[in-house]
């Protein structure tokens, strides 16, 4: 791995996280889904994914905030690339409006080819005063935002879209249900339309904010539930972070180690 300028080229796979001196949370089910997203773009035998991303990790600083990229990029010789990039503004709470118009998505369970649309996508959601967009299918089924998994609470349980759906397998959502099955939490993959989640305690989770409960619900006619069980998880999902691996150090040659 060594310092290149990005060549111009489309992203088939890509995944990030978020590092705070020299800490991160569910690095293995980072690398799990970026292999997965490889394979799925066909990446030949002849680029080592699994071993890029452990070079990837011990590259990564020690200190200050970064939310770092792995890519393969595509072309005629595909190639696998990390981004460190500095964490950017994170919050702890969000605004959520809803999109009903096209579908920007060409490959919604693959992180990578949708990164430009959904970014763009996120910009315009903020112009018109909201954090992000609540995507849904063609028959108006709430499925996710355009950077996070949609959960929220109702009744005692804590609600996913149902299976089937066109969304991105979670890593933090992964984790929080992990977590709620642990604390005996009944777990409910639901079928609702964003008017359904009106008045119900919302969240939106990914790898960079963690848990952000939706607050408010700009240009709807929806309201926001409010959220008594954000902060306890939250709590516990900065508490989660883990030491990143050591660095490693070459070995000297015998040469060297022999010099006085």
């Amino acid at each position: 791995m060594a310092p290149a300028r990005p060549p111009d080229a489309p992203v088939l796979a890509a995944d990030s996280w978020l590092v705070q001196d020299g800490r991160a949370r569910f690095t293995a089910g980072h690398r799990a889904r970026f292999l997965a997203a490889c394979r799925a773009a066909g990446a030949g035998r002849g680029l080592d994914a699994d071993g890029f991303f452990t070079q990837a990790l011990a590259r990564l600083p020690r200190t200050g905030a970064w939310f770092p990229r792995v890519e393969l990029l595509g072309g005629a010789r595909p190639v696998l690339g990390l981004r460190l990039r500095p964490c950017p503004e994170r919050t702890g709470q969000a605004r959520l409006s809803c999109w009903y118009g096209p579908d920007p998505r060409t490959c919604p369970t693959r992180k990578g080819p949708d990164l430009a649309a959904l970014a763009g996508l996120r910009a315009h959601a903020r112009g018109r005063g909201a954090d992000d967009y609540l995507l849904t299918t063609p028959d108006g089924r709430a499925s996710e935002a355009t950077s996070a998994t949609l959960l929220w609470w109702q009744d005692g349980r804590l609600c996913l879209p149902a299976p089937g759906l066109p969304v991105l397998p979670g890593i933090t959502a992964a984790w929080i249900t992990a977590r709620a099955t642990r604390l005996g939490i009944p777990l409910t993959p639901r079928d609702v339309r964003p008017a359904d989640l009106s008045g119900h305690e919302v969240w939106l989770v990914n790898a960079l904010h963690g848990i952000r409960p939706v607050t408010a619900w700009p240009h709807t006619p929806y309201r926001a539930g409010p959220a008594e069980r954000a902060a306890d998880w939250q709590r516990a999902w900065q508490d989660a972070a883990r030491p990143l691996p050591a660095p490693r150090v070459p070995r000297p040659s015998a040469r060297q180690a022999a010099r006085p």
